[in-house]
């Protein structure tokens, strides 16, 4: 392998519009508000595009999920995944999910050569649990395979520290693109960020009451493939496909959970749902290889790192979310820890993240795993478990 090329976009250089821009939506100005109800806040998307005529998320596989399982893809001692079984699970999975013979056709399905490409990674968990290098390196093979150039896959996240402490470098062609928004999460260079798509919404009284969608994302993807892992959250519950897009494509969203209260029950949703990150967002991986089951979505220790050992693959980010509740829960029972749903004050300690990491029976914030069933009501796939149809592969 060499060494890609990095593009940093803290210099905010303007990102040309592609071409698919002009299919996916003409200019609406204010997309959409979501009004307080019960507790929810006002909401207020602004947006210059219409969703296309089939939006990516929930896609044309609504309520359906593939999850390849082997003992063999992960060492659990070493904590080293295998590069062939891997990539066989990839293959089966892409092809069970489209109903295809052929793992280039399952590709075909979703990209072709003039597509622009970000995958969307998640680095928060280095150094235990990150979008495997395994996933991310087979899926640039995949699309290279089908004759997408290397100079237009993007392989992004926020922050450049991370995406630096990661180094997907030496894993990938050199080409292939690795950018950030910023230089780390300190809210201080919004260049990276489209002035001109954001939700805004005064959630406890900020200053700067915007977040805003990533550049690369609105004026130079077409396409986005969703890598997110097997992890707890501290104001979520969960960080699964949902929140992966969402917080990792928008600016100021740690203002939502703070002081022992988390607006992520409907700010999660609301990001997910926003033109034209909904519409371009086609392909869901959940890399399951690793998890983590407190304390995330950091993975500081391996105190708390477990070995699902599987990939999931969906279009419906819901539907895997839905799976990821039980996934994180059950684990957490199998230690003796509280549930994702426990709301009791007793179990909290605002804003102690030492007590938190020493004790998985203490949260933090009041969590919201209920955010995934919001996330459906906004159209964003399938929450009900008895509609959620699992295909199992054994690799």
């Amino acid at each position: 392998m060499h060494r890609r090329s990095f593009v940093r976009l803290l210099a905010g250089a303007p990102l040309g519009l592609p071409s698919a821009a002009a299919a996916l939506g003409t200019p609406l100005g204010l997309a959409g508000a979501f009004q307080s109800l019960s507790g929810i806040p006002a909401l207020r998307v602004v947006s210059a595009y219409a969703p296309a005529s089939a939006p990516g998320m929930p896609g044309p596989y609504p309520g359906r999920v593939v999850s390849a399982h082997s003992d063999k893809c992960v060492d659990t001692v070493t904590g080293r995944a295998d590069d062939e079984v891997v990539r066989e699970m990839m293959a089966r999975g892409m092809r069970t999910l489209t109903g295809v013979s052929t793992t280039s056709d399952a590709w075909r399905r979703f990209f072709g050569p003039s597509d622009v490409v970000g995958i969307k990674v998640n680095c928060g968990g280095y150094p235990f649990c990150v979008s495997a290098y395994e996933i991310v390196a087979e899926v640039v093979r995949q699309l290279t395979g089908i004759g997408v150039p290397v100079s237009q896959i993007y392989v992004y996240e926020r922050f450049q520290n991370q995406l630096d402490e990661v180094n997907y470098a030496p894993h990938l062609p050199q080409g292939v693109q690795i950018v950030a928004a910023e230089r780390a999460n300190r809210n201080v260079d919004n260049s990276g960020y489209d002035p001109e798509t954001y939700l805004e919404a005064d959630l406890f009284g900020e200053d700067d009451t915007r977040s805003n969608m990533m550049r690369l994302v609105s004026r130079r993807l077409t396409k986005i493939i969703n890598i997110p892992n097997m992890k707890d959250h501290g104001a979520t519950g969960v960080t699964g496909c949902l929140k992966n897009i969402a917080y990792g494509s928008f600016s100021n969203v740690a203002r939502t959970h703070q002081r022992g209260k988390s607006h992520t029950y409907s700010v999660v949703g609301a990001l997910a749902a926003v033109e034209p990150l909904r519409s371009r967002t086609v392909l869901q991986i959940m890399d399951g290889l690793r998890g983590v089951w407190h304390g995330g979505p950091f993975a500081r220790t391996t105190r708390y790192v477990f070995y699902p050992r599987q990939i999931q693959f969906a279009t419906d980010p819901v539907a895997i979310d839905r799976l990821l509740l039980d996934i994180i829960d059950n684990e957490r029972r199998a230690h003796g820890a509280i549930s994702i749903w426990d709301r009791s004050p007793s179990s909290l300690k605002i804003d102690n993240t030492r007590a938190r990491d020493a004790d998985p029976n203490v949260n933090i914030i009041i969590r919201e795993p209920g955010h995934v069933e919001y996330a459906s009501t906004l159209g964003l796939g399938v929450y009900d478990r008895g509609r959620i149809k699992v295909q199992d592969i054994a690799v």
